[in-house]
């Protein structure tokens, strides 16, 4: 089979005014980046229109190395909708340069299912990630000019909470020392996280509008005085500038897929270390103009469909009909115990055990209330027996199973996906939405509640340094927020290690960072950093530009 790259070059784009043409945005409305990429204004969304459109969620079963395949399937099933004469739209979050160059690769789809231009996407794309870096870092900058030039009198900073970010990842830059030398500031121990865990990229996708984006921004907690209080942007008096540096990120982004229908393209916070769902106002955007909206929740279900649900739709009162969960052979093996390289060979007994991580995941979609489908993605080496206990098993658990093939089909090869897509949405009436807490439980409680009853942790202790934090949130407004636990994405537990279902373990708290703007409580749980490290073969030894064609993005 082709190259990602080489199916990328080989799609007959269209204009990006003529992709919101087909949708009903009018030509005057489009902000073009370029022919092929483009800003639509979010005074275009239409509440109304929202609440007629079907919303579909995909998310997936526990990652592992073999990989899943959500994005690509996200993409197929939008191609595969639109086959069979459905107005479909995809929303996606923007890949982040860390990972890109790191250890995962491009993440705009792959093979016939893509989204495109894919190295525009993959690199610096519209300038959001920019945006959102620059920003953050100038309220370090005028934080810490603020701290050098108010070293007595009132508001005296005692404590800084706010880190900086880069779009890279850095561990060398997870703790620093900064204001070293004469005149250079006050020498403080200080830190970065990659932008994807920016406060403000999760308030970018949380904003409901522009007067929302700046209330968050002048909520933003950045530290405390000596006498206790809590210091914010509105006290640095800056929060305007700030959102005039996110003024034109807040607008989603339009393209298209290799089949050229329409993909709405905004934010990208990690679902490991923040809440992993592309912006509220690009999935209302596609909802505006898409009869069928396909988004997607970072890393497995435990994580990003979580969080989907107990943060942003319980912000934003968005509910799915349908969530999809993405699965593959290799995977379900890695579960099941089958060694990383023998997963490509037919493995029956591997296969069945890796069930059982399906299965928990399926057992808490249910807690949310939701009608699901079993997404099968295929690959060449997946025998008819493996396909079909997986297809089994979903019918003796009454949940919907299909298989995709849009990576080496495209459109055609989500046939099937999608008519059971509509079938499953047409033959199950919407369900009010579970959350897994109330507002009114302590954090503590939230934590538990997600701990215990989704990850099927025995236990959650918190180390002393996260008392201290959760005992300033008591009795506040705060204590109000949802909460957005920080774990390792290759298990339940808190261990990468623990595949499969992992039983009977303790949770441990090692901080809780207060995201005040995002308005959501950040537990950090295990070893989990919010800078990744670079693997120990990066996958920028594989990119390359040659004769202005660039490789190695796939």
């Amino acid at each position: 089979m082709k190259s990602d790259i080489q199916i990328a070059k080989e799609a007959k784009l269209i204009k990006a005014k003529d992709v919101g043409e087909k949708i009903g945005i009018t030509r005057s409305e489009i902000q073009s980046f370029g022919r092929h990429m483009a800003k639509v204004p979010i005074s275009l969304i239409d509440q109304q229109r929202v609440d007629k459109s079907n919303l579909i969620l995909v998310t997936a079963i526990t990652p592992t190395k073999a990989g899943i395949g959500k994005t690509t399937l996200s993409i197929g099933l939008a191609l595969g909708l639109n086959k069979i004469g459905k107005n479909a739209i995809v929303a996606l979050r923007e890949p982040s340069l860390g990972p890109v160059f790191g250890m995962k690769g491009g993440a705009a789809g792959g093979g016939y299912s893509q989204v495109l231009p894919m190295e525009n996407i993959n690199l610096h794309f519209t300038g959001d990630f920019h945006a959102v870096t620059s920003a953050h870092n100038t309220i370090s900058a005028l934080l810490d000019n603020y701290i050098f030039r108010n070293q007595t009198g009132d508001k005296v900073i005692k404590q800084v909470l706010w880190k900086r970010v880069l779009d890279v990842n850095d561990r060398s830059l997870r703790y620093i020392v900064t204001g070293l030398g004469a005149g250079n500031g006050i020498p403080m121990e200080a830190g970065f996280d990659i932008t994807a865990a920016s406060e403000l990229m999760a308030i970018l996708c949380l904003a409901e509008n522009e007067e929302d984006l700046r209330r968050r921004i002048e909520n933003i907690l950045l530290g405390y005085t000596h006498d206790g209080e809590p210091f914010t942007v509105r006290d640095l008096g800056v929060a305007g500038a700030i959102t005039v540096l996110m003024k034109d990120a807040i607008n989603p982004n339009l393209v298209q897929t290799t089949e050229n229908t329409p993909a709405f393209v905004h934010g990208g916070p990690f679902a490991n270390i923040a809440h992993g769902c592309n912006s509220v106002l690009a999935t209302k955007m596609s909802m505006t103009y898409g009869d069928y909206v396909i988004t997607e929740a970072g890393f497995g279900a435990d994580l990003g469909a979580e969080k989907f649900f107990n943060i942003k739709c319980r912000k934003s009162g968005l509910s799915p009909k349908l969530t999809i969960i993405v699965a593959t052979a290799q995977g379900l093996k890695m579960h099941g115990g089958t060694p990383e390289k023998d997963i490509k060979q037919e493995d029956i007994v591997g296969l069945t055990k890796g069930l059982d991580n399906l299965k928990k995941h399926l057992d808490n979609l249910a807690s949310f209330g939701q009608t699901v489908l079993v997404a099968f993605n295929k690959y060449e080496t997946d025998t008819d027996e493996e396909i079909g206990i997986v297809r089994d098993f979903c019918k003796g658990n009454n949940v919907y199973f299909a298989v995709n093939e849009a990576f080496a089909k495209g459109g055609d090869g989500a046939i099937d996906l999608a008519n059971t897509v509509v079938e499953a949405i047409e033959n199950n009436p919407s369900k009010p939405l579970q959350f897994t807490y109330n507002d009114e439980d302590s954090i503590q409680e939230k934590i538990g509640k997600i701990a215990l009853n989704l990850y099927g942790a025995h236990d959650v202790v918190f180390a002393e340094k996260a008392l201290k934090t959760l005992k300033k949130i008591a009795g506040t407004p705060l204590s109000k927020f949802p909460v957005c636990i920080a774990k390792t994405q290759y298990s339940f537990s808190a261990d990468p290690k623990a595949y499969g279902v992992a039983k009977g373990f303790r949770f441990k708290i090692n901080d809780i960072v207060i995201n005040q703007g995002a308005e959501f409580i950040v537990a950090i749980a295990g070893e989990m950093m919010r800078m990744p490290g670079l693997p120990a073969d990066p996958q920028a030894t594989r990119i390359d530009v040659v004769d202005g064609e660039v490789h190695g993005l796939s």
